[in-house]
């Protein structure tokens, strides 16, 4: 997979804070230090679909980060309900399954920083910990250092920047021990939660832009399948797939159409660049957008075993 992936993978974006490359090991260092299970390895190299066309699906999918902002800069109150239980996370067996729950337990983990919960973010971390360790990726992460800057509610952007050189290496390793898949199932479960979060707000409030946000993931999810199929030939991948197909079906009577807007010039790091405004419409009827939510929300509960 692409580093443009990582942009997806803030997947605990305000939570996690990893080691810098100075006090990492080289990622051939670490393949050699650890035992990589059969089962969690495949056999078959990845697909060559361009470099192109992967960062064009990577930089679609939205960050988790953002559907956090919006929730909270709409003034929804923080609830806890809207989480996964960490007690879940036992439930989990596979690999796939493991993979799947670190995504979704990051943007539970990042939903929490943006309120700044910090008397849950520990709980949260552990877990994330426990599922990074049994897919053999734990060792990219300071996890002291990810406590003291989650409960101190230390700079955002900072920690943005290094989960990003974070992921990066976590994804070259995962390519480099044969297990790509997962850094897939990391961001289709980063993906899940994020559109769970979303329909939870949609039902306690009909804001205009939750609504938009709602509609915006036709495009995303699009995106994000094209992504999965790559893996369909594995029997986990196809029974995810085979689920999330029956989501994007109702996204077909979702009608996104685009308006050009005036173009805008700005001053960025001091210098100038114009900016096209375009303007995107989402429309879609009261019984599809009650028929998405309800769809999104099985799903998650399916995947999260309550």
């Amino acid at each position: 997979m692409n580093r443009r992936l990582l942009y997806v993978l803030l997947v605990i974006v305000v939570a996690v804070s990893v080691t810098s490359c100075k006090s990492c090991k080289d990622p051939d260092d670490l393949s050699q230090d650890l035992f990589i299970p059969d089962s969690i390895k495949s056999s078959n190299p990845l697909p060559v679909l361009g470099k192109p066309v992967i960062d064009e699906m990577m930089q679609n999918i939205a960050s988790p980060v953002e559907t956090a902002a919006l929730i909270k800069g709409l003034k929804i109150p923080f609830n806890k309900d809207f989480l996964v239980n960490t007690k879940a996370a036992e439930k989990y067996n596979t690999s796939f399954e493991k993979a799947l729950a670190l995504g979704i337990y990051g943007c539970d983990l990042g939903y929490l920083n943006m309120y700044e919960k910090t008397s849950f973010v520990v709980d949260y971390i552990s877990v994330i910990k426990r599922l990074a360790d049994d897919i053999q990726v734990g060792q990219f992460f300071d996890f002291s250092t990810l406590k003291r800057l989650a409960t101190n509610n230390e700079n955002l952007d900072s920690l943005i920047t290094i989960s990003q050189q974070s992921f990066s290496r976590i994804d070259n390793y995962l390519r480099e021990t044969n297990r790509p898949m997962l850094s897939a199932v990391i961001v289709a479960g980063v993906w899940v939660e994020g559109a769970y979060l979303t329909t939870r707000v949609a039902q306690i409030s009909d804001h205009k832009r939750i609504r938009e946000t709602l509609g915006e993931q036709k495009t995303i999810l699009d995106f994000l399948v094209k992504v999965l199929e790559v893996y369909k030939s594995d029997q986990n991948m196809a029974k995810f797939l085979s689920q999330i197909d029956q989501i994007k079906v109702l996204f077909d009577d979702v009608k996104i159409t685009y308006e050009k807007g005036e173009i805008e010039m700005i001053e960025v790091n001091g210098e100038l660049t114009f900016v096209q405004n375009d303007k995107q419409i989402v429309e879609m009827s009261d019984e599809t957008y009650n028929k998405i939510i309800e769809s999104i929300q099985s799903l998650r509960a399916d995947l999260t075993k309550l």
